[in-house]
């Protein structure tokens, strides 16, 4: 769908493709970390109609380049996917959670520190978010960017509650603990 969604742009070949994505800090939401990436899933939008070679260009010392771009049956799939995605919330399986369920696994002092970490990993990743936003840039091209900044913002803020419960003991546990409540509830 990033694919598409440039295209809709504009008709581009697919190293700008890359480029762009990396400038506007998208690879955070595909993984488009190998060049050959771009180009597998260009080649599926191309088989399946939704894209189409639009001109060859070659720069002097360059290899010739295709320029691609959206066909109407894209254009309509784009708006499609839009459509469902926005607002319906998708089943995903983050690794977090999952964790989460296990951390009894561990001393409460460990799970304590480790999500220490995870806050300040995460603070790192908002503050680079932030800074990462050209100056003047409508707010409309930084919308998936601000959307990632406050779930990252609400997760530090719910990680440091957690760490303070660990902190003061109000949360903790024990193979005691653990015992009676699978007894009780197992």
């Amino acid at each position: 769908m990033l694919l598409l969604a440039l295209l809709m742009e504009a008709p581009m070949h697919p190293y700008r493709m890359q480029q762009m994505i990396k400038e506007r800090g998208q690879d955070q939401l595909v993984n488009v970390a190998q060049r050959n990436s771009v180009y597998q899933a260009l080649d599926r939008l191309v088989r399946d109609g939704l894209a189409r070679a639009a001109s060859t260009t070659r720069e002097a010392g360059r290899p010739e380049r295709t320029v691609y771009e959206i066909t109407d049956e894209g254009d309509a799939t784009m708006k499609r996917w839009l459509a469902a995605a926005l607002p319906t919330p998708a089943r995903e399986f983050p690794e977090f959670p999952a964790a989460l369920a296990f951390i009894a696994a561990m001393t409460p002092s460990l799970v304590r520190d480790l999500l220490a970490q995870r806050a300040e990993a995460q603070a790192t990743r908002v503050a680079a978010i932030r800074e990462a936003a050209p100056p003047g840039l409508p707010r409309l091209f930084l919308i998936e960017d601000e959307y990632r900044a406050a779930m990252l913002t609400a997760e530090i803020a719910w990680l440091r509650g957690v760490v303070a419960d660990l902190d003061a003991g109000t949360l903790t546990w024990d193979r005691e603990l653990i015992a009676t409540t699978l007894e009780e509830f197992g």
